[in-house]
């Protein structure tokens, strides 16, 4: 067999392929916002502010793409390879499906997952007139509805929508950062997403006063296609390595609210021999001791 891997020849392509290489920790997953060769203003506005919300990891190609990713996945392919992102939103409209968003991931650069929305309703970011949160602010997500929990296919659109707005990990929360919300509600076979800024009010107390301010996009989104992985291919993608896996440890537990119990194995004890307190109250008369010794007799005090 022949190797199609070339050793790199300068520095720069070394570190550029050191990091593309598998990491026991991933990197923050980028995504890709594409535009059809027939979209229209909708679509090209709604890809500009998720990819607002998104910044920095995201990449807006600007140029129209001529492609059918539920017939033809190769340009996409293609184009996550490229710019090393997993997720990706392309955008397109026609007779058919008008204001179309297809938004998916990828497992090894090819096609994990992929689900088919339409717009009929857009609000955009600059149609509100309220003051907007940072850039690479980390978001809040927030589903509401039972369709998240008992259908298959909104349960896995709901697992896309984790993985496409999560932002990165990070170890610390400051209350100060809470200011993104994205929320998510199903109801009646549609998908409303609204996104809000938390505003901290003084109440008085050290608890502050929570209030949401709408600030844009939002979107009313309906359910069309969907090209889901099949359990083996999807459970492959969840694999972890054996060196993130923590270490089971022996006689401890963890109950459902995250309390650490420990068992601990002793020795039957003696409790005659327990060592007590010593009090007044607990002292041994001398009848008592001279019925412990056997009943003997007192020393008789000596004459004068």
């Amino acid at each position: 067999l022949t190797c199609c891997y070339r050793k790199p020849k300068t520095k720069r392509a070394k570190r550029f392929l050191e990091k593309r290489e598998p990491k026991l920790k991933e990197n923050t997953k980028n995504a890709m916002l594409i535009k059809g060769g027939n979209a229209n203003l909708t679509v090209t506005e709604v890809l500009k502010d998720i990819y607002a919300v998104k910044k920095p990891f995201a990449v807006l190609y600007k140029k129209k793409n001529i492609t059918r990713p539920f017939e033809d996945q190769t340009s996409l392919e293609f184009f996550s390879k490229k710019s090393d992102c997993s997720l990706f939103m392309f955008g397109s409209h026609n007779k058919k499906r008008p204001n179309n968003l297809i938004i998916g991931r990828m497992f090894d650069y090819h096609i994990l997952d992929m689900i088919e929305l339409g717009v009929e309703k857009f609000v955009s970011l600059k149609d509100v007139k309220n003051s907007k949160c940072p850039e690479g602010t980390k978001p809040m997500l927030i589903f509401a509805g039972d369709m998240f929990d008992v259908n298959e296919e909104y349960r896995r659109l709901k697992s896309l929508l984790i993985d496409f707005f999560r932002g990165p990990s990070v170890p610390n929360i400051r209350l100060a950062g809470l200011e993104y919300v994205l929320h998510f509600t199903a109801v009646d076979g549609k998908i409303y997403l609204r996104s809000y800024k938390v505003l901290l009010k003084k109440s008085g107390c050290k608890i502050p006063r929570i209030e949401l301010e709408e600030m844009g996009p939002s979107l009313d989104l309906v359910m069309r296609r969907t090209h889901l992985a099949s359990d083996d291919l999807y459970k492959l993608s969840l694999k972890q390595p054996k060196a993130l896996k923590p270490k089971k440890k022996k006689n401890i537990s963890h109950d459902v609210f995250g309390t650490t119990y420990g068992r601990i194995h002793m020795q039957k004890q003696d409790l005659g021999k327990l060592q007590t307190r010593k009090m007044k109250g607990l002292k041994k008369r001398p009848a008592e001791k001279s019925a412990e010794d056997g009943g003997a007799s007192p020393k008789k005090s000596k004459s004068a």
